[in-house]
C-alpha cells in the first residue's frame, strides 16, 4: 500500500468522505496536503494531476483518480474484500449505492457550496434565508431516503454514506436541523458515529469546517463595519 498518494485537505468534505473508506478498509496512505486558501490547487504541478484543480486526487503508482466518488470505488474495488458491504458487487445494490453516490454528488455537496462558497469568495455578511431553505430541502430528502433501511442505500454503512455524512456534518455545523424535525438523520449519524474511525477522520474535521465558516462570517462583518 506505499503506493497510495492521497492529495487532501483535512477540513474538505469530499476529502474526509475518502478518508472514512480508507480507514474502514486499513489501507496506508501517503498524504499530500493542499492548501485551498493559498491556491496550492491552481499550481501547475497540481493542474497536470487534476485539470478540475480540486481535491481529493489518489495517486496510485501513477495511476491518478479524481472525484471523491470515484476515488471511494476504485479503494474497494482495488483494495477491499469481494462483497464488501462498503461497495457490493451485486448489480442491485451497487446500483442503490451508486444512486447515494449522485445524491451526494447532485444535492448534499452543491448545497452545501451555494450557501458557503461565497463567505470565503465573495465576502458576503450571512447566509440568506433562501440559501438556508434550499440547504433545509436537501436534509428533507435525506431524511425521506433514510426511511427505508436506516442507512443511505443498504442495511449498513457504504460509501454512499461516507459521502453524505461528510457533507452533511458539515453543513449542520452552519445551518442547524432539530432532532425532532430530522430524527432518521439524527440516530443515522449516531449509528455512524460508532464507527471506530469516524472522530478522525470526520466528526473533528467537521468541527473546524464549521469553525471556519464562522469565523469568516464575523470577520467579513467586522471588515464591513470598518469599511
Amino acid at each position: 500500500m506505499a503506493g497510495l498518494v492521497l492529495y487532501t485537505l483535512t477540513v474538505s468534505p469530499p476529502c474526509r468522505a475518502v478518508e472514512l473508506c480508507i480507514k474502514a478498509l486499513g489501507l496506508h496512505v501517503d498524504r499530500r496536503i493542499v492548501d485551498l486558501l493559498a491556491g496550492e490547487h491552481l499550481k501547475p504541478e497540481f493542474v497536470k494531476l487534476n485539470p478540475q484543480h480540486a481535491v481529493p486526487v489518489l495517486d496510485d503508482n501513477g495511476t491518478i483518480i479524481t472525484d471523491s466518488h470515484a476515488i471511494m470505488i476504485y479503494l474497494v474495488t482495488m483494495y477491499g474484500a469481494n462483497g464488501s458491504e462498503l461497495y457490493p458487487m451485486e448489480v442491485v445494490s451497487q446500483a442503490k449505492v451508486h444512486a447515494g453516490l449522485h445524491f451526494n454528488s447532485s444535492v448534499l455537496f452543491p448545497r452545501m457550496r451555494f450557501a458557503f462558497e461565497p463567505v470565503f469568495s465573495s465576502d458576503t455578511l450571512g447566509i440568506s434565508d433562501e440559501k438556508r431553505d434550499y440547504v433545509e430541502k436537501a436534509y428533507q430528502l435525506l431524511e425521506d431516503i433514510l426511511e427505508n433501511s436506516g442507512h443511505v442505500a443498504g442495511k449498513g454503512p457504504c460509501i454512499a454514506d461516507f459521502s453524505c455524512v461528510a457533507s452533511i456534518s458539515s453543513m449542520m455545523k452552519v445551518i442547524p436541523m432539530e432532532r425532532e424535525r430530522y430524527p432518521r438523520i439524527y440516530d443515522w449519524l449516531d449509528r455512524l458515529k460508532t464507527l471506530p474511525y469516524y472522530e478522525e477522520a470526520d466528526g473533528g474535521p467537521a468541527e473546524l469546517h464549521g469553525a471556519m465558516v464562522a469565523n469568516k462570517l464575523q470577520q467579513n462583518l467586522k471588515n464591513a463595519k470598518l469599511s
